[in-house]
């Protein structure tokens, strides 16, 4: 009996995965309980449009099959590519429109996200890069890749430094979708949370060839290696974001097995940091890493986390006692034990617990005094009713949710802080209290009377 639910699961999972149009995401309370206080105002005039212009990073392998309905598929790709995909937001005529339903709890109109056009505006050479051996023996880049390489990068660099200019904090961010998404699905939800961040910061995501069809198991199982085929790439990405001249800092949103992605990219980040004696504080420039619902094991996501404190003899350049600060803001894990999608992970994979379902219950006092020492650690737990069919997307369905992720990476502020209606249930762990609509919308009018307070208010 068991064995029939989790299919019927897995079947469920692969038909929700249309590239059509889908609906904009539920008006976070916070907006909708403060209307007044202007949450689109400092939206840039060349962004009040109905449309949201993305900056895509992809491994993805290009579709130019007739049959093909987007312009990138779930085939891996063997270089990497950048361009400007739109997502546009029908039937509202205008910003004006956009802005009022955008307010409203309860909206006149439903508003669909579409996919509109795609343009790859460069690519980084095929890998492996091609190699000479010089007559002394050494082995060197051939320099026709590396002008290449350098040609693409400079092209990326002028990209979003144009995208910069209509940033408010001059920051990026940068979503990492999971499983069962298409180049379209990973665009909305990144629109949408880029939407309701008001543009804060350049809008953009990092899109890998996860599969999105046919057998459920084959698709999941090459979804994971094509997760780790695509760590390198994501590295990459954030590398060329970090060292972009005029980016102040970068927030960094991964969904279900993206986290895992993620994951490994930051730790090969951190350690190629700390071999050149940089700390990664310095040198990444990473201001929030946020995993939502992530699909990563506990056991390995902690390894990956915690690793650099339990190995003193990592090579670097100062003293073996020192364990370098990785992130400026704070390392948030939105859990809920309801997720109906990670329970069919957990199962396959013979997991004791998934990162996106735990509990505060489920990490030991000794657990939660060993991350409190890091200072910048949350796990945010939600437990109220599945918001979507799968109770795995409520960071964007569930508007009580998606207010707390606005107060954590557009206004910067960390649980427990006004605005942030949690509920502390241990030194690294938070819950949504009940009747959270109610709380959110208190503490978001303290919050904005606070903001007005400092000078911070709306003019």
């Amino acid at each position: 009996m068991l064995w029939f639910c989790l299919c019927w699961l897995a079947v469920l999972v692969l038909v929700g995965c249309a590239s059509g149009p889908r609906l904009l995401m539920p008006t976070p309370t916070l907006y909708a309980a403060h209307p007044d206080d202007g949450p689109f105002d400092a939206v840039a005039e060349e962004l009040r449009r109905t449309e949201v212009d993305l900056l895509y990073i992809t491994d993805r392998l290009p579709d130019f099959s007739p049959e093909a309905e987007l312009p990138y598929g779930q085939v891996r790709s063997r270089s990497i590519a950048f361009g400007s995909a739109l997502v546009e937001m029908t039937p509202v005529a205008d910003w004006q429109t956009l802005e009022r339903e955008s307010l409203l709890a309860e909206r006149t109109q439903d508003i669909q996200l579409a996919l509109g056009p795609v343009k790859e505006l460069d690519r980084f050479p095929l890998e492996p890069y091609d190699i000479e051996r010089t007559a002394s023996g050494r082995i060197l880049r051939s320099p026709g890749v590396m002008t290449r390489h350098k040609l693409a990068t400079e092209a990326f660099r002028r990209e979003l430094q144009r995208r910069l200019k209509s940033a408010p904090s001059k920051q990026v961010m940068l979503y990492v979708h999971g499983f069962n998404e298409t180049f379209a699905t990973a665009a909305y939800t990144a629109a949408e949370l880029c939407h309701f961040f008001a543009h804060d910061q350049v809008c953009g995501y990092f899109t890998w060839p996860a599969s999105s069809s046919g057998n459920f198991l084959l698709s999941y199982t090459t979804t994971t290696e094509s997760a780790e085929y695509s760590v390198g790439h994501l590295k990459k990405a954030i590398r060329m974001i970090v060292q972009t001249p005029g980016v102040e800092g970068v927030q960094l949103l991964a969904h279900s097995r993206g986290s895992a992605v993620l994951l490994s990219a930051l730790r090969e980040l951190a350690i190629e940091s700390i071999a050149a004696g940089i700390p990664p504080l310095q040198s990444l420039k990473i201001e929030n890493v946020v995993l939502m619902s992530p699909d990563i094991d506990v056991d390995v996501a902690t390894q990956k986390v915690e690793a650099f404190g339990s190995d003193p003899d990592l090579i670097a350049h100062w003293d073996n006692e020192f364990v370098p600060d990785l992130l400026h803001g704070r390392l948030t894990i939105y859990a809920s034990p309801e997720d109906r999608a990670l329970r069919l992970s957990k199962f396959l994979f013979r997991s004791k617990h998934r990162v996106g379902q735990l509990r505060p219950e489920d990490i030991s006092p000794a657990g939660q005094a060993y991350f409190s020492k890091w200072g910048e650690m949350d796990l945010v737990v939600y437990e109220g009713k599945r918001t979507d069919i799968f109770g795995h997307s409520y960071f964007t369905s569930n508007p009580d949710v998606s207010s707390d992720l606005i107060q954590l990476v557009r206004f910067g502020r960390a649980p427990g802080e006004p605005g942030r209606s949690l509920v502390k249930t241990g030194p690294v762990t938070w819950e949504f209290p009940s009747g959270a609509a109610q709380d959110i919308a208190r503490a978001g009018g303290e919050a904005a009377g606070a903001r007005v307070g400092a000078g911070e208010g709306n003019e």
